[in-house]
């Protein structure tokens, strides 16, 4: 007893702070099947639960660092940024959206464009975030992608696009939705060079985004069981008074009905996209390329 009476009594002198074993940032419950997994494992798997392999979401810098080579990358464009040119006051002023956008992402911008190398090709990337704003595409983000692809042009490289966004943004009306024929008309200029494009859609990509540039690759992508569409199931089902098939905007339904190349798991996501730039820039199958584009429009 005495001996159990002093181990107490220096249990007794530790602040009661001190004494609580803390596990914050230490587990993380899964969404898919709520097995709580050690936050280390989780992200040396890339933010993929090693159980059901549900993919969480994650931001536009980490995408950009697992697709480099060494996730070395130079950072571009970030000097373009959204104004508030309707005026528009909602809940709040558009101008203090944007600014309560910018800190808590620690983002300009709805989407980071980048200049580096996958697998030794010129590479010119943008990664959207949802954590700006929904990731919605206002007149900024328009640009950026534009601005994407001319550098792509200028120096003979390939563009690669992760779409995450809830579709165009609102407070900048009819200008947001300008973006989409912009964004298109400059990926036609880059078709017309034989340049690649590869779009890769996470979860989710929606809207405006969706209908747009996001399914205008020539290579389109898709991580598992991530959201795509244009419009909500629940509006879909109010228009067309039908009952909708299930999960019919997840990756998995859309390749089975066309709509998307493959779904890569984002731990091979990286050697995919390499295999595919190997083949997309491999100069012999781009002049053989060429040679039948001449014959064609020569018949």
């Amino acid at each position: 007893m005495p001996w159990f009476s002093k181990k107490n009594k220096r249990i007794e002198s530790v602040p009661l702070e001190e004494r609580v074993v803390k596990t914050e940032n230490v587990f993380v419950k899964c969404d898919g099947c709520e097995e709580h997994l050690f936050q280390r494992e989780l992200e040396e798997a890339l933010q993929v639960c090693r159980h059901c392999g549900h993919h969480f979401r994650i931001g536009a810098r980490e995408r950009l660092e697992m697709l480099f080579d060494d996730g070395k990358y130079e950072e571009l464009d970030a000097e373009v940024i959204s104004i508030d040119p309707l005026e528009f006051v909602d809940t709040k002023p558009y101008p203090n959206r944007l600014q309560q956008a910018k800190q808590a992402s620690g983002l300009p911008e709805a989407i980071i464009n980048a200049r580096g190398k996958v697998g030794e090709h010129l590479v010119f990337a943008g990664a959207m975030d949802m954590s700006f704003i929904g990731g919605s595409m206002g007149s900024a983000v328009g640009e950026k992608v534009t601005r994407l692809i001319e550098h792509a042009l200028n120096e003979h490289a390939a563009v690669i696009t992760f779409a995450a966004s809830g579709g165009a943004r609102m407070q900048e009306g009819t200008l947001s939705l300008m973006q989409m024929a912009k964004i298109a008309a400059a990926l036609a200029q880059l078709e017309e060079k034989r340049l690649p494009f590869i779009s890769v859609l996470t979860d989710p990509t929606t809207g405006g985004v969706t209908a747009s540039f996001a399914m205008l690759g020539d290579v389109i992508i898709a991580e598992p069981k991530a959201l795509i569409g244009f419009a909500g199931p629940r509006v879909i089902e109010q228009t067309i008074r039908q009952k909708l098939p299930k999960d019919f905007q997840r990756s998995e339904f859309l390749l089975e009905h066309g709509m998307l190349d493959a779904i890569v798991d984002r731990r091979e996501l990286r050697d995919f996209i390499t295999k595919t730039l190997n083949f997309m820039m491999n100069p012999e199958i781009r002049s053989e390329l060429e040679l039948e584009r001449e014959r064609r429009a020569a018949s």
